[in-house]
């Protein structure tokens, strides 16, 4: 599906400001507010509005460390690997990836030793998984 000039307008708003109002919204789309609401129902509706979140830095928020681990896996053992992955509580997100690495997970633990006994004892345990790569996250800039 492609956006209409108005559907970008109005997810552009809510990408900057996921809480603004529908007024808001109507401002600095150049539409009504009749109009913001008619396309946010139908882009939730169809899909393109999956939910609405707060974008939180959990550094500042628990201490938490932080690694994005790119993940290379057996091709023979894909699918069981990556369910495996799926259940580590560890493991805040995990991509498919087309880069250097089949899978980009998202890994966060107390500390940085605490982030590594992840990595090294329950990532690299599971079966089919054949390396990972830890860049670990300093400071969040954006």
């Amino acid at each position: 599906m492609e956006a209409t000039s108005t559907e970008g307008r109005i997810l552009a708003v809510l990408e900057q400001d996921a809480q603004a109002s529908y007024a808001e919204i109507a401002e600095r789309a150049d539409v009504s507010k009749p109009t913001v609401r008619k396309y946010i129902q139908k882009l939730e509706s169809d899909g393109v509005i999956v939910g609405y979140s707060a974008d939180v830095d959990p550094k500042k928020l628990s201490g938490q460390s932080i690694a994005f681990v790119g993940i290379d896996i057996a091709s023979e053992r894909y699918v069981e690997a990556t369910r495996a992955l799926k259940e580590l509580e560890d493991v805040e997100s995990l991509y498919s990836s087309s880069g250097d690495h089949m899978l980009m997970a998202e890994v966060r633990a107390a500390d940085g030793d605490a982030l590594g006994d992840v990595i090294a004892e329950q990532i690299l345990s599971i079966d089919g998984v054949t390396a990972a790569h830890p860049s670990f996250l300093q400071e969040r800039l954006k």
